[in-house]
């Protein structure tokens, strides 16, 4: 009989559930909060009213297309963290008093390993490659910039890491300077496709070992860009597309260095990515051209599993249903964790 798991993340401002039956997706319902755009970005508590406001309606239509009874239901996975705290205490409460009204076991899931651990979600119980350990995953979104080293399913290395700021918090600044609309990531990513990513250059960091660094560039961005302003008003609007692909070009250059630093001082070639700017679409063709020169066995996640969704928190509840490795009622969410 299969182990069907309800995920439930909660860790920003996408409510989403998700079932699965042991690693297959049943389901995988998000609502998303568009009112945060005006804002310019996430407003922590507009974020968890929205929370408590579509969490059920969520989960019940997670339930309805999976076809699946909550008496059916084998655990209850969530996102503990890390995240916005009042986030996760709304699908924190909703997910401890859903299983000890139903009964079954409560499963914490951290929600980094949640979006290395999508590579294993399958659509169907014999469809999609998943990776074989060990493997390194670049897992890169807004808040966090790290290479990983994954020896199973729960033994997680973090070798390299951003020493300030993210990757894709550096696209939405760069889009936020240039007057582009909130979430800036993907915008940049669609103007790039149309520019010249040679026609301008910015600062690279120079640090030793794994780490990122991505401070000196959204300085630099700033900077220049300021000054080209003085000389001409309307140097951003003539140049957009050459500035989002230069400045996307020079993101991808600082972190494809690191990974392929990563994989020669490991010997390891089964390579993923996983976060939020796992969907930008320069990084994924950067991948399949070094899947080719490398040699490498590259995993790219679908656009589905790449921003924050449940199914990356049911997978993740379903290894550790296998290893019986439930939490307590008195498990508090954290906003802040690696591993």
């Amino acid at each position: 009989m299969p182990v069907y798991i309800l995920g439930i993340e909660s860790s920003c401002d996408d409510t989403a559930a998700a079932l699965i039956a042991d690693d297959v997706i049943l389901s995988n319902i998000t609502a998303n909060q568009d009112i945060h755009a005006s804002f310019g970005g996430v407003v922590p508590e507009l974020a968890s009213r929205a929370h408590q406001q579509n969490i059920i309606p969520v989960i019940h239509a997670a339930l309805q297309k999976a076809n699946i009874g909550k008496n059916q239901l084998s655990a209850v996975a969530y996102t503990r963290g890390p995240g916005l705290l009042g986030s996760l205490l709304v699908g924190a409460s909703f997910s401890k008093a859903f299983a000890m009204g139903l009964n079954i076991p409560l499963i914490e899931v951290n929600h980094l390993q949640a979006h290395i651990l999508a590579h294993f979600i399958r659509n169907t119980a014999r469809s999609n490659p998943v990776p074989s350990f060990p493997f390194l995953c670049l897992t890169v979104s807004g808040g966090h910039t790290q290479i990983v080293l994954v020896r199973d399913h729960f033994d997680m290395h973090i070798i390299g890491q951003t020493i300030d700021d993210a990757a894709g918090e550096t696209f939405d600044k760069a889009a936020k300077i240039m007057g582009l609309p909130y979430p800036g990531g993907p915008v940049v990513d669609t103007l790039a496709s149309k520019g010249d990513p040679m026609r301008f250059s910015f600062a690279k960091p120079n640090i030793p070992g794994l780490d990122f660094s991505f401070s000196g560039l959204k300085t630099s961005i700033l900077y220049f860009l300021r000054d080209q302003l003085k000389l001409d008003e309307n140097f951003i609007e003539k140049n957009k597309a050459d500035l989002c692909a230069s400045i996307q070009r020079t993101i991808l250059d600082i972190l494809l260095l690191r990974l392929e630093k990563a994989a020669g001082e490991t010997g390891i070639r089964e390579i993923a990515i996983a976060g939020g700017v796992s969907a930008n679409s320069g990084l994924r063709s950067r991948l399949a051209d070094l899947k080719h020169e490398k040699g490498w066995n590259v995993y790219i996640p679908p656009l589905a599993y790449t921003t924050d969704n449940a199914a990356m928190i049911a997978v993740t509840g379903y290894y550790k249903y296998l290893k019986k490795e439930f939490s307590s009622q008195s498990d508090a969410p954290y906003a802040r964790s690696s591993f």
